[in-house]
């Protein structure tokens, strides 16, 4: 029983949780970004340079073989072809270039706002009872 108490407390601790919270808003915002790149900036740039799909782009090692018969009437699997595809490879660098810019600018504001909080000006302290008695006597002087 022991193990699960300190399963439990280990999981509920709260950074566990809060990493838990980043992780799977960090996967919805990935997919965002995918769909960005994939859906809004890709095509354009495509047809700004003359209708290219960036995932077309690839380089075949090995073409692929399409299903057959042989001559005793043994049927003979397919076989996909061998290629790189470094179109692909272009999108995926294009989405962490995004993502990176993104982070930035989120931790880019944040420094800011920690700044500005930095530089504000710290309240005068409270007068403990010996400046508050003194004051009181100054004032009475002055009279």
């Amino acid at each position: 029983m022991g193990f699960f108490k300190e399963f439990k407390q280990f999981a509920m601790r709260g950074n566990v949780v809060d990493m838990a919270v980043g992780i799977v808003i960090g996967a919805a915002f990935g997919k965002i970004v995918s769909s960005l790149v994939n859906d809004v900036i890709m095509p354009p740039l495509g047809m700004l340079l003359g209708g290219i799909n960036f995932t077309d782009f690839k380089i075949v090692i090995k073409d692929a073989v399409p299903a057959s018969v042989d001559a005793v009437g043994n049927a003979v699997p397919e076989v996909a072809a061998v290629a790189l595809n470094y179109g692909n490879f272009i999108q995926v660098v294009v989405d962490f270039l995004i993502v990176a810019l993104a982070i930035f600018l989120v931790i880019k504001g944040m420094n800011q706002l920690k700044k500005k909080e930095e530089e504000k000006p710290a309240p005068p302290p409270a007068p403990n009872k010996e400046e508050t008695l003194l004051a009181e006597i100054r004032d009475l002087l002055k009279k």
